[in-house]
């Protein structure tokens, strides 16, 4: 049965019982308590929270001391003790999940099938894409009795109204990387639709899954369980929708340029349990300015690479002439697998011909650029490869080639800078690392991105300095000539103090079984130069992250996982009485 904000008023959730909160509260539902649970209740089985409660206050699962009290004192209105309070929570996260599981699980599935990447040429604000997704979250949101705006289409504002003038952003993204349709085929040969999601076993497959649509939905549903609840707020919650985040990320900052910046800011972006430091964002792009080939042999005419500085693709495509096509296959099959063998064989390289032309292909493992590590680069590997044929293979020299000697040179299949001198690490942070990503070609240039990732240690203006100087020395010595952009970040470093950042590291590792102490991470989001920003979830740090990976997913027992922790997290941060 639904019941009155007056009478709520009257429960123990009243803030001012809320008073005596301390540091050492705690939610005593243990994870096999919680596994009982979700087996007994159904979506179907529970009405609305009270019911839920009182139905599990009838079973065994509702007798133990701990659960039996908590509930009975919600209940009845009375004053309820800090780890009650908790428990509480703890089970309204329950409830999300067993009463909207399978709803935000089909929101996820309506979300993935927008295909809001970035357009060249239009302006994110201005791709269709971009206003569909827009009209879905206002259509959710509004079900849900949630306040709707949508800053000129560049991130849209999902309020839900406290009792003060605090604000509490959670962020999460619409916007998603870029896809190569072909690669997206599992080792059995099935063939996925980036933009449908496919369950197989316990993953849903497709783009946005785990980044970051599944942020957006688990948000939307947990809101809408405090809201239809009619459960009092010490402060007010803003979901911000964000439509630059791979890319540009001019969007958050244009919101900020026309509404205040909230009090404090949680990304669903990024890992449990709370991540509170984040690595600088760097790119170092070369641009290679399109020569005529020189000398003789095969010539390289065109070459694939991730299509975004973030994203490390699972394959790297060449494409060369050559007079002798099945010839030259040959030749470069027998060298690529000689090359793979010598540099640690977990790669393929294959070349066959096509037409007049031969396609020469480096397979590696995608994997995101924050992570070089879970991944198997081919972009580095190609151009090793390419570089390493000198005086094997005959190709003409070119702006491709030049790239080629770029790379072998000055990074190699080293991630962490070592090759160029430019290596460092934080205790804390890890080190920096370094990926070749991103690969473009237009009528001028041929284009190559080095993505970074800087921890504390070394300020920016250093290590560009530093990069800098050892690449204009190179190219000096080699004579290739190559125009440099260079653009680093300051790293993200909070120091973790309040009790609303406590709350949420004991919310996350008590559902996940985690230690409890703070992470770092790699992968920059959108409130990395905001206050009290932090990344709170979506994924776990012992996982490979999938998101901008080909064949991207989100295990469905983590989702609604995610859903329960997010709605036991503003439930709980909701009520603090102090942050």
């Amino acid at each position: 049965m639904n019941f009155s904000l007056k009478h709520l008023a009257a429960s123990t959730l009243i803030l001012a019982s809320l008073s005596s909160f301390t540091l050492t509260a705690q939610a005593n539902i243990t994870p096999q308590q919680s596994a009982a649970i979700l087996k007994t209740f159904s979506d179907t089985s529970v009405t609305d929270f009270r019911q839920f409660l009182g139905g599990l206050a009838k079973s065994d699962l509702g007798k133990t001391d701990n659960l039996g009290s908590a509930i009975s004192a919600f209940l009845d209105n009375k004053t309820l003790t800090p780890d009650q309070q908790n428990e509480i929570h703890r089970l309204l996260g329950l409830y999300a999940r067993v009463k909207y599981g399978a709803a935000a699980t089909e929101t996820l599935r309506e979300l993935v099938a927008i295909p809001t990447f970035r357009v060249e040429g239009v302006d994110q604000h201005d791709n269709p894409e971009f206003i569909k997704i827009a009209d879905k979250i206002k259509g959710l949101a509004q079900a849900f009795n949630l306040n709707f705006r949508n800053i000129d289409n560049r991130v849209y504002e999902i309020s839900l109204e406290g009792s003060s003038d605090e604000v509490v952003g959670i962020h999460a993204h619409a916007d998603v990387v870029p896809v190569t349709p072909e690669n997206w085929v599992l080792k059995d040969g099935t063939k996925l639709d980036p933009f449908k999601v496919t369950l197989i076993g316990d993953r849903m497959y497709g783009r946005g899954t785990e980044d970051d649509k599944n942020g957006i939905v688990v948000a939307l549903y947990a809101m809408k369980v405090i809201k239809e609840e009619k459960l009092p707020l010490a402060r007010n919650f803003k979901l911000l929708v964000d439509t630059t985040e791979e890319t540009t990320g001019d969007a958050i900052p244009y919101y900020f340029e026309h509404n205040p910046t909230p009090n404090y800011n949680l990304a669903l972006d990024g890992g449990y349990p709370v991540v509170i430091a984040e690595k600088g964002y760097g790119t170092v792009m070369a641009n290679f300015a399109k020569r005529k080939a020189e000398g003789k042999g095969a010539e390289i005419i065109s070459m694939t690479g991730g299509m975004a500085t973030n994203q490390i693709p699972s394959t790297s495509v060449v494409t060369l002439l050559s007079e002798k096509p099945v010839e030259l296959a040959a030749s470069l099959q027998k060298a690529g697998a000689e090359y793979a063998k010598s540099n640690g064989g977990n790669f393929d390289v294959t070349a066959k011909v096509d037409g007049k032309d031969v396609k020469l292909t480096v397979t590696g493992v995608s994997a995101h650029s924050s992570e070089p590590e879970s991944g198997i680069n081919p972009v580095s590997r190609m151009l090793g490869f390419i570089n390493s044929l000198d005086g094997k293979v005959a190709l003409k020299h070119n702006h491709i080639t030049d790239a080629a000697r770029y790379a072998a040179d000055n990074w190699g299949l080293d991630y962490l800078g070592g090759k160029l001198g430019v290596g460092f690490s934080d205790a804390f942070m890890g080190p920096l690392t370094a990926s070749l990503t991103y690969v473009g070609m237009d009528d001028k240039a041929f284009k190559l991105a080095v993505n970074l990732r800087v921890p504390k240690g070394k300020s920016p203006e250093t290590l560009k300095t530093e990069i800098a100087d050892k690449l204009d020395a190179w190219s000096k010595k080699t004579h290739i000539a190559v125009a440099f952009d260079y653009s680093i970040a300051e790293p993200m470093y909070r120091n973790p103090e309040g009790e609303w950042v406590k709350a949420l590291l004991a919310v996350a590792s008590e559902n996940l079984g985690m230690e409890h102490k703070y992470g770092t991470s790699a992968g920059a989001t959108s409130v990395h130069e905001l206050p009290n920003g932090v990344q709170f979830g979506l994924a776990r740090p012992e996982v490979k992250y999938t998101g901008h990976t080909d064949n991207e997913f989100k295990m469905v027992d983590q989702f609604l996982l995610d859903l329960q922790i997010v709605t036991e997290m503003m439930g709980r941060i909701g009520q603090l009485p102090k942050l």
